[in-house]
């Protein structure tokens, strides 16, 4: 481990505000898979008292969701997930990662690998329903299920006395021209383009002009979380080589674990070639929330809806975004937000997490779930494509119809009853 790496972990106190705002420990209760328990081992490992290659060290590491919410709690502001990312590099160097993890990375990083298995996903989604469940094939088939387009008689009340809501068109946005370009992601592009399409028409209708480009990569989140540096460094690149052939435009993302990591690549590449272009790219990232937040997003027509929002930790902690999302659903009149008690803990995902420690997964998973069904919502929203497909599983799983959807597609839904589209 580096030296700053090291001392950023030395302010750790060991005071415990973590161990609450933890979800393996709450789950296990074993001091080890705690943010106080890891920095201990990680202190351990980089002074030399304990070896990396300690199966119990690799286990507990192995146990972190990466969440990041022991950060934001921390009064001594130890930068923990720095330290993970390090100590996570390291032991790739002495094991190899997790097969699952493995494969999904390969996958996720090669478009010839990547795209004809997401197309065949897509061919089986509209049977997935039906084979989802509570088996580890039946849990595949529930994240496979929930991204599908959000079905207007799917859990949506738009024709409930929505007349009875006040409602003034705005008009045309007051500002005209931004530039933006849309990062494309993997997933995102593969089983969730129908979010793309309601993010380009939402961005439109309020003023902004999207541009295409080439050339994107993957962001290379899911390489850097497990360890795989070199492999995280070598998307970095090739996304910052294709952005550069627009230097002037904002980069609009979508997916809370693509705009962390691109907003992490000045640190990335530090040292590299395209350091300079890296730091330059991160400054022009920004969530769609982030934009219309900023913009003052307009008001759509009403859409009755009882909706949960459920914040990505990679969009509230990594980023420190949580006020943005819920002004851009304060834009849509007639919806009534519910608050349910587990919304700002991990639902478990965590990239290839619900593959490689899937029972820990799940029982993080099943605490969310259980919090989501006692408050009854109509419709669950969160901006990340793993939360959708991890929560959206647990639901289905669960026998609920509570459908799982991004903020933007509501909002989407709202401008086009309004007409912005036409």
């Amino acid at each position: 481990m580096t030296g700053g790496t090291f001392s950023g972990l030395e302010s750790c106190v060991h005071c415990g505000f973590c161990l609450q705002n933890c979800p393996t420990y709450r789950e296990t209760q074993v001091e080890g898979d705690s943010p106080r328990g890891r920095i201990l081992l990680m202190r351990s490992v980089a002074r030399g008292t304990l070896d990396i290659t300690e199966p119990e060290f690799a286990a507990h590491l192995d146990r972190c969701l990466g969440c990041q919410a022991c950060e934001p709690v921390c009064p001594s502001g130890v930068q923990y997930a720095e330290a993970l990312t390090a100590l996570r590099c390291q032991l790739s160097e002495v094991r190899p990662i997790p097969l699952a993890a493995r494969v999904l990375n390969a996958t996720m990083a090669e478009p010839l690998l990547r795209k004809p298995i997401l197309l065949a996903a897509r061919a089986i989604r509209p049977f997935a329903p039906l084979l989802s469940g509570n088996s580890q094939l039946g849990y595949l088939f529930g994240m496979i299920s929930a991204t599908r387009p959000w079905s207007p008689n799917h859990a949506d009340n738009l024709g409930t006395n929505l007349e009875t809501i006040p409602y003034a068109d705005p008009g045309t946005p007051k500002k005209q021209g931004t530039k933006v370009v849309l990062f494309e992601g993997c997933v995102m592009s593969g089983l969730l383009s129908h979010v793309h399409a309601a993010t380009e028409r939402t961005l439109k209708a309020n003023g902004f002009e999207i541009l295409p480009l080439a050339g994107q990569a993957c962001c290379g989140a899911l390489h850097s979380h497990a360890g795989q540096r070199e492999h995280a460094m070598a998307l970095a690149r090739k996304n910052v080589a294709a952005f550069a052939e627009n230097p002037d435009s904002i980069v609009a993302v979508n997916s809370a674990g693509c705009g962390a990591m691109l907003k992490e690549y000045g640190k990335l590449l530090a040292g590299d070639d395209r350091e300079e272009e890296a730091v330059a790219l991160a400054s022009r990232v920004r969530d769609v929330s982030e934009l219309l937040e900023e913009r003052g997003p307009r008001r759509g027509k009403p859409v009755k809806l009882r909706v949960a929002y459920d914040p990505p930790c990679h969009l509230m902690h990594a980023q420190g975004i949580s006020d943005a999302p819920l002004a851009l659903l304060n834009a849509v009149p007639g919806l009534e937000r519910v608050a349910h008690a587990d919304a700002e803990m991990c639902c478990g995902s965590a990239g290839s997490y619900s593959f490689t420690q899937s029972d820990l997964s799940r029982e993080v998973l099943d605490r969310k779930v259980k919090s989501i069904l006692e408050a009854a919502p109509d419709i669950v929203a969160t901006g990340n494509p793993g939360c959708i497909m991890q929560i959206g599983a647990g639901i289905a799983a669960a026998r609920s119809n509570i459908s799982v959807v991004h903020p933007i597609e509501i909002l989407d839904r709202s401008y086009a009853r309004a007409g912005y589209y036409n």
